[in-house]
């Protein structure tokens, strides 16, 4: 059995992320930001919460809560994703951080929200530690994470891959860690024992689902220019491969059909909510 390397996870993502930033920003990150607002609810973000955004991307979280009242700190992984939300947001407090090593004091912030960032931490336990550290007593987190196969929106191409026969490169991981192994109707259990665990107290996971309406084509641009793994997957393809891959989205997108040429594609979510005990 191959151990799980978390480095090597945090790593490629760190990696994975440069070069991506606008793309992400242009395409993915529209679906992204239409969980926003659900998110900064089961927060309780409103006028006056200090409220820190770990993997705040190009910043829809942020500017959002900056819009309830709040005074917002966003934190990103990856420089450039900091850098496009800092552009976007003048005043706004950007810092280039890991999620599993906050560089904030204990108790610092009354609120932390991530918006489909735990899943992209090779260790998740370790990064939720760090969010119940820099929270006060009585403050409370909110995440999200991408609900595997419910959300079609993006299991498409990983299904692509694999009806295609392509040999998935070496290169890109194969899936993140969090609640890896649990079940579509366990996930929600499992997530709450995960925020137990880390000490937080009320956990709550509940599901947030939407149709995203786009072009199919559009939409593989934004896949694959704008996420590392299906990027990686297609830049360690020959031409051929890549065509077979595409075919196979094809015909699976082509299913989501709704006229004048776009689908709808299903994008469920899990977000889970705790309070840090007082």
């Amino acid at each position: 059995m191959t151990t799980w390397d978390a480095e090597s996870f945090d790593r490629f993502e760190r990696e994975g992320w440069a070069g991506r930033s606008d793309a992400y920003r242009e395409g993915f990150a529209r679906l992204t930001a239409r969980f926003v607002a659900p998110l900064l609810d089961a927060a309780g973000v409103g006028p006056g919460t200090r409220l820190l955004d770990v993997g705040c991307g190009p910043g829809p979280v942020s500017a959002a809560a900056l819009r309830r009242g709040a005074q917002v700190t966003a934190v990103d992984a990856s420089p450039e994703m900091a850098a496009l939300a800092a552009a976007a947001h003048p005043g706004l407090d950007v810092r280039v951080a890991l999620l599993d090593a906050l560089p904030f004091a204990d108790g610092e912030f009354t609120a932390v929200t991530g918006n489909f960032v735990i899943h992209h931490l090779g260790d998740p336990a370790a990064g939720l530690a760090e969010v119940h550290r820099v929270l006060a007593p009585g403050g409370r987190a909110a995440l999200t994470c991408w609900n595997q196969e419910a959300m079609r929106a993006l299991a498409l191409f990983g299904e692509a891959v694999a009806e295609s026969g392509v040999a998935r490169p070496a290169e890109a991981p194969e899936t993140a860690p969090f609640l890896a192994g649990c079940d579509a109707a366990e996930r929600p259990a499992a997530f709450c024992r995960l925020l137990d665990a880390a000490g937080f107290r009320d956990a709550d996971v509940e599901t947030v689902q939407l149709l995203h309406r786009v072009d199919p084509g559009q939409w593989w641009h934004d896949i694959t220019a704008g996420t590392p793994v299906a990027g990686t997957v297609l830049h360690h393809l020959d031409a051929a491969s890549r065509a077979a891959v595409r075919r196979v989205y094809d015909r699976k997108v082509a299913a989501h059909a709704v006229g004048d040429g776009f689908v709808a594609l299903p994008a469920v979510a899990l977000l889970g909510a705790a309070t840090r005990a007082g």
